[in-house]
């Protein structure tokens, strides 16, 4: 197996065409799809499978393109770090569950760095979409949360996907709700209080219920809406009183001053939770410059809150 093959592959399955990979690599379609077949035969598996939409990655052709993926791009990198007049840029992602102090932490990482020499991304998505771009190193980091109810369920994604939890902070429920919702000025908040109103979620997936990135989602709520961004949540917060139910650490630089977070108050039948906030990494990976900083400005956002409360 050659590096060019490993170039071709990856190509493919980033344009999803043979007929658009080989205009990319500038070499005709017939050369890709042998180059493609040779590669198949060579590993001794399907990479791809032909349709009349287009070509998309087998289970093990998935497997076997992550596992290239890294290789080419440490190639990559190389390749452009020596060469003469280098125009590389070093790539630095983080995906992340709709946490505000998260994206908080990014830009002061982002602000001590020449963005003219780098190519950053963040990703704000769902709960599984987090573990997937970690395990194949779309992002060097991802920050989710552990809870007696998920727990058990993410250490098996963690050890299918080789990734490693670091603990950060622990916290219990807070409600976050609109300034001017008519339970804004309570001292804490329980879920009778909470029954007219609806609860805003961000959406998982239907198989992905225990994934839910809020604390005590094992409760019963009579009026619920899911959402996809944290935008349409604050939007419905304002224009339906809705809330959701969160660790408390918000930034207001981001999400603006009219939203407050009050404590939950736990009764009998709906006790309180602690939720572990964290980051999760490849395993034996060696963290950037930029994931360093990252998880220091993180901290300092974190101790923030926790100096506060």
């Amino acid at each position: 197996m050659t590096l060019q093959q490993m170039l071709y592959a990856l190509t493919v399955e980033e344009c999803g065409s043979m007929n658009k990979a080989s205009e990319k690599l500038f070499i005709v379609q017939p050369t890709l799809t042998s180059a493609i077949k040779e590669l198949e035969n060579e590993v001794g598996i399907t990479i791809f499978l032909r349709t009349h939409k287009g070509i998309t990655p087998t289970p093990e052709g998935s497997e076997f393109l992550s596992d290239i993926r890294n290789l080419y791009q440490h190639f990559d990198m190389l390749m452009d770090k020596y060469k003469e007049e280098s125009s590389y840029k070093r790539k630095f992602g983080v995906s992340t569950q709709h946490y505000s102090f998260a994206v908080k932490a990014f830009v002061e990482m982002a602000r001590q760095f020449d963005m003219k020499e780098f190519d950053f991304a963040i990703r704000e998505t769902s709960t599984m979409e987090v573990i997937n771009d970690v395990s194949s190193l779309r992002s060097e980091l991802g920050i989710l949360y552990k809870s007696s109810l998920n727990k058990k369920l993410l250490r098996k994604l963690f050890t299918e996907n080789e990734l490693v939890f670091h603990p950060l902070i622990k916290c219990s429920a807070y409600v976050y709700l609109w300034g001017e919702h008519p339970l804004a000025n309570r001292d804490s908040i329980g879920l009778e209080d909470l029954e007219p109103y609806p609860c805003l979620s961000f959406e998982q997936g239907e198989d992905y219920h225990f994934l839910a990135e809020e604390i005590l989602s094992e409760n019963v709520y009579p009026r619920t809406i899911k959402v996809t961004d944290r935008s349409t949540m604050l939007n419905l917060m304002v224009g339906l009183n809705g809330y959701t139910l969160c660790s408390g650490i918000i930034s207001s630089d981001l999400n603006g001053e009219g939203y407050v977070v009050v404590k939950y108050r736990e009764d009998e039948e709906n006790p309180n939770s602690i939720m572990e906030i964290g980051y999760i990494c490849k395993k034996n990976s060696i963290l950037s410059q930029m994931g360093e900083l990252f998880i220091k400005e993180l901290n300092g956002a974190l101790n923030n809150f926790y100096n506060s409360v």
